[in-house]
């Protein structure tokens, strides 16, 4: 496994490849039959990606689930495994490998077991990228000397966030994880843009954002909500209180780029 992963993706995150297999290696173990097994194997595909398939013989996943498996909260219950999680794990996953340019799926059978696949684009050797010389992405254009503040309170979704930024050039990113400390840090930083979650452990996130638009220092600056909690009430609600937008959980990865390249390029909305 360590030869394979030596086969560094385009990414160029071995850490971060190596916490998918890990996530896929939970249903396999969490799962599983008294005695069972999980195995690993890895291979480069002649479409130039890296395939990592993790094999267990648990109890498998019904075909009309399958569909569903990736989408958040969806999990197999408790009545039928005897184990239950949050639904989120697998959710995660599909994020960050599509932010990646990578694929995630799954082959199950019922009473027999499941394979959970994940493909990452291999990089090009460095004679390769050399000749190659190509564009940056225009994600990364003009992006440059940027702040944003991003206000949440769950890892998973920081570090999602925090990987999808790597594709902007000259970005420095800030984190709270709490309200009140989010207007001070606000305050200080000045943030280009504020991303703001709206399940605070110490205030509401509606909370943050009143106080952020009452504040002279911050009231110009663009606040995008990113919340499952996407009721249709509620969205007119924060967009009435000045926020410039609202994004659903899980995030449209590409949707969230363009937007994020709009805002800070001082434009009002994506291209």
């Amino acid at each position: 496994m360590n030869e394979i992963l030596g086969r560094r993706s385009k990414t160029g995150s071995l850490a971060l490849a190596a916490s998918q297999i890990i996530t896929c290696f939970r249903p396999g173990t969490k799962y599983n039959r008294p005695g069972g097994e999980v195995s690993v194997a890895g291979k480069p595909t002649a479409a130039g990606f890296l395939r990592l398939e993790i094999q267990d013989t648990g109890v498998g996943i019904p075909a009309e689930f399958q569909s569903r498996l990736f989408q958040p909260f969806e999990r197999l219950s408790a009545a039928e495994t005897g184990e239950e999680g949050t639904g989120l794990g697998l959710a995660l996953s599909k994020n960050l490998v599509s932010a990646m340019k990578g694929r995630i799926g799954v082959q199950s059978q019922v009473s027999v077991g499941s394979t959970f696949w994940l493909e990452l684009p291999l990089a090009a050797s460095p004679s390769a990228k050399q000749a190659a010389a190509p564009s940056p992405p225009a994600a990364l254009t003009n992006i440059t000397g940027k702040t944003v503040l991003y206000v949440e309170d769950n890892l998973s979704n920081l570090r999602l966030v925090e990987t999808l930024l790597t594709r902007f050039s000259g970005i420095k990113l800030v984190t709270a994880m709490q309200g009140r400390l989010a207007v001070l840090l606000a305050r200080e930083h000045r943030p280009d843009l504020v991303l703001l979650d709206l399940h605070l452990p110490d205030m509401k996130g509606e909370q943050v954002l009143q106080e952020l638009k009452a504040d002279a220092a911050t009231r110009q600056t663009p606040v995008v909500v990113i919340s499952a909690d996407a009721t249709p009430g509620r969205i007119e609600r924060l967009l009435a209180l000045g926020a410039r937008d609202f994004l659903t959980k899980p995030l449209e990865v590409k949707h969230f780029l363009r937007l994020l390249e709009a805002l800070l390029n001082g434009k009002t909305t994506p291209s």
